[in-house]
């Protein structure tokens, strides 16, 4: 069996961890801050990176037993077993490498005993090739312009990953308008194409079966609007394909040539690094493009060699396995204070709940215990005038990534320090709360003393809420790389200490056969 079947329930560090919970449940972050070196001793520097996680209810004692738990169910190996192209994702025999997608090592790694990095490398420089002759305008459309716009039709992995890196790398962009379709819904479709000049505009269709029922109808859709105004001899020059059913994409009027391979060690939610990146690579540049992998490469080597205590996407895991398993806390926040980063949340919601979104073990066997949790998010400031008044004073607990950066792109000084003392702000507000003395005081000082019993109970915070500061120097191809990898690693590990397979999702297939059947009986 690829990877070891470990009930992390039955170990002696969850014994241990279970102990000590109820030993700590009660502790405060405030008073774990007398502590003047607490920032310093629970903070992890790599690179451009922070993470600053010392406002969580942990001790030293906390982290050691949470790592001794990565040790018990042996994290080490399942990591190197990814990395070298093991099957580890059994129940569909498959290896899982999306981390050889951005390897730049001269490292073989080996499916069926052949070597995939010449594959990968001969891809990457076929999508440099395409995004270079698009972009430059040497790629004509049926009457001789120009491409202006490009539409990515796929749905899920296959449109969440594209659309979220080119929404967050917009200030990256080139000439190039993007679109994304994906929703089955019609009138999806239909608001994008008004927007379209079929003379100037290139579909990339992104389907590895090409029978994906969302993906094909909006694309027979959009070929049916192309052909009012051209011919069937004009779609290669204006639809290309990500795919591996060759066939099926001849009979729709592709050129062989404009064929980008995918393969199936590489799950569709974790796709962003191949082929299935093209309108990336079109939208922001291939240099960009190849950025974005070297962050991710970079974050790839940090998880894979350093030291549990110090491994950004270990530590954020045993966090999250800490408040879901021992706290019972069922969500955790993705809070990004960057408006670029807005549809990270949804991103991650794929990433993390198909993946870990499991209730039988790698035996079979149902859990009895809690795996993935739930994830949601939005932008920072935005946020703070909508849903953080429950994070801050409801009933629940949720632990929450603030997510910043250090510099602004347009360099809006006054802006940035604003965004930037509510980001920090926050976090403190979670944390270390305010007091019934502090509102007392406050009331009294605001000459509101008749209202003070009135008032009292609503004015106060608990704090004591965890979170986590991810702090990068700057938003970069580079960076928003190392940030994905981060959580798609996170992801594996919780994946790894659950005893579940995180890289199928046959969850997402019966709503899907039934809506087919419904279809047979219209």
């Amino acid at each position: 069996m690829a990877l070891k079947n470990i009930n992390p329930t039955k170990t002696a560090a969850w014994s241990a961890l279970t102990n000590h919970f109820n030993n700590v449940q009660n502790i405060n972050i405030k008073d774990l801050y007398k502590d003047t070196d607490r920032q310093k001793d629970f903070s992890i520097q790599f690179d451009d990176l922070l993470v600053d996680f010392s406002k969580n209810r942990i001790t030293k004692e906390t982290i050691n037993l949470l790592v001794d738990l990565a040790k018990d169910i042996d994290l080490k190996d399942a990591i190197e077993k990814q990395f070298t192209g093991e099957t580890i994702n059994v129940t569909e025999g498959r290896a899982v490498l999306h981390t050889a997608l951005r390897s730049t090592s001269e490292e073989p790694v080996l499916i069926d005993g052949k070597d995939i990095k010449p594959k990968i490398q001969s891809t990457l420089r076929k999508i440099r090739s395409f995004s270079n002759k698009v972009i430059s305008g040497k790629w004509k459309g049926y009457t001789g312009k120009s491409i202006t716009d490009v539409v990515n039709i796929g749905i899920g992995g296959s449109d969440l990953g594209p659309d979220m890196v080119v929404e967050s790398l917009q200030f990256y962009k080139n000439q190039l308008n993007t679109h994304f379709v994906s929703n089955v819904d019609g009138d999806h479709v239909s608001e994008v194409i008004k927007k379209l000049d079929p003379e100037t505009t290139l579909f990339v269709i992104v389907s590895k079966t090409f029978t994906t029922q969302e993906t094909i109808s909006n694309a027979e859709t959009i070929k049916n609007w192309f052909l009012k105004s051209a011919t069937i001899f004009d779609i290669p020059k204006h639809f290309v394909a990500v795919s591996t059913n060759l066939e099926a994409v001849d009979s729709f009027g592709i050129d062989k040539k404009n064929v980008f391979p995918m393969w199936n060690w590489v799950g569709g939610r974790f796709s962003l690094w191949s082929a299935v990146g093209l309108s990336i690579s079109l939208s922001v540049g291939f240099d960009n493009y190849k950025a974005l992998l070297e962050g991710a490469e970079e974050m790839d080597i940090h998880f894979r060699n350093e030291n549990f205590e110090n491994n950004i996407p270990v530590i954020l895991a045993l966090l999250s396995v800490w408040y879901n398993n021992f706290y019972n806390a069922e969500t955790e926040a993705v809070l990004p204070y960057s408006q670029y980063l807005k549809k990270l949340p949804d991103y991650l919601q794929q990433a993390i709940m198909e993946s870990n979104g499991k209730g039988v073990d790698r035996n079979g066997d149902k859990i009895e215990y809690q795996t993935g949790t739930i994830v949601w998010g939005s932008t920072g400031t935005n946020m703070q005038h909508a849903f953080m008044q429950l994070v801050h004073q409801g009933t629940k607990l949720i632990p929450a990534d603030f997510i910043g950066y250090k510099e602004s792109l347009y360099g809006l000084e006054d802006h940035h320090k604003k965004l930037m003392a509510n980001y920090y702000g926050q976090m403190d507000a979670l944390a270390f709360g305010k007091t019934k003395e502090e509102v007392h005081l406050e009331l009294k000082f605001s000459g509101d003393e008749d209202k003070i019993n009135q008032l009292l109970p609503f004015k106060v915070f608990e704090g004591n809420r965890p979170s986590n500061a991810i702090l990068f120097d700057k938003l970069t191809p580079k960076s928003l790389g190392k940030l994905i990898a981060l959580y798609e690693h996170k992801i594996y590990t919780q994946g790894i200490l659950w005893n579940i397979y995180s890289y199928d999702q046959f969850g997402v297939e019966l709503g899907k056969e039934l809506a087919n059947k419904l279809l047979k009986n219209q």
